[in-house]
């Protein structure tokens, strides 16, 4: 039997050392609720895991100078959902975070784990995505900053660079008249892998779109920005035309695969239904603020 070294480092500093150090055959913990379940199954067979949960920078929750949140990428749904403010700014957000495994999980997934586990089905990405989210990361080399939907690379691979290290995500502050939510398609009512999921993000003056952005995950092998999606709703009032015209790019863009959850043509289709539901919630709420 392999052993397991275990590090919970209070630096981020000493965790990307010995992640780095490594060479590969470490992981990070950042809930574990991937991780260990990965492991029970043989999937992965790490010589060092690197528990980032006692590093405060991690696990904090802040609001930018400018109106924004940073959120630590180790924080969990459920401290996440406590929070005052993020909910009301961010409530797609927090409804994707907060769909990931039971309420138990919650207390320890992170959005940062849902992110580097690379899932085309992860929930908190579509949602990130179509919030503008920036990722910080740190190696090295140092930090550098990237979109989320720059992270993934395909199912279980992301675009990070050897010994990298997930810190946070900064959401931008919303403007007035701006709302977002998150759907997903499941077979049963609850701890399901979405057959589709879709964010959405609108900013509306006197009824006109002027801002969105469209987050659409599990049809292909990364979690899309659909940038056509949103341009068919910029400008509009979301009449049908509109909202068909998004509907119709999100289509486009799926490159689905058939699995026990739901056939190509089922998942192409549904992308068109949910972002017409999607878009329809974040506007009510965009009203409202």
């Amino acid at each position: 039997m392999t052993d397991i070294r275990y590090l919970a480092p209070r630096s981020l500093e000493e965790a990307v050392s010995a992640f780095a150090a490594a060479q590969g055959a470490a992981r990070i913990l950042a809930g574990g609720t991937d991780l260990l379940v990965q492991m029970r199954n043989g999937v992965v067979k790490p010589g060092l895991i690197v528990d980032i949960k006692k590093i405060a920078e991690m696990t904090e929750i802040a609001e930018t100078p400018e109106g924004g949140f940073r959120i630590g990428a180790a924080i969990s749904g459920a401290t996440l959902a406590e929070h005052p403010r993020f909910g009301k700014a961010w409530p797609g957000v927090l409804e994707a975070i907060n769909l990931i495994g039971s309420k138990q999980v919650q207390g320890r997934a992170s959005p940062g784990g849902n992110l580097c586990n690379g899932s085309p089905a992860g929930d908190s990405v579509p949602a990130m995505i179509a919030a503008g989210a920036v990722v910080t990361v740190q190696g090295p080399n140092g930090r550098r900053q990237m979109p989320v939907e720059a992270v993934p690379a395909g199912p279980g691979r992301t675009h990070l660079a050897p010994g990298e290290i997930v810190v946070s995500f900064t959401l931008p502050p919303r403007p007035a008249g701006s709302g977002d939510a998150y759907l997903r398609m499941i077979p049963r009512t609850e701890m399901d892998i979405a057959v589709v999921g879709c964010g959405v993000s609108l900013t509306l003056q006197g009824g006109t779109v002027t801002a969105a952005r469209v987050g659409l995950g599990a049809v292909a092998p990364t979690v899309l920005l659909v940038e056509d999606a949103a341009r068919a709703l910029i400008g509009s009032r979301l009449e049908e035309e509109a909202l068909e015209a998004a509907a119709a790019a999100c289509r486009a863009a799926c490159r689905p695969i058939n699995d026990k959850r739901g056939t190509i043509a089922y998942r192409i289709k549904v992308a068109g239904v949910l972002l017409k539901r999607t878009a329809a919630i974040a506007a009510q709420r965009a009203g409202g603020n």
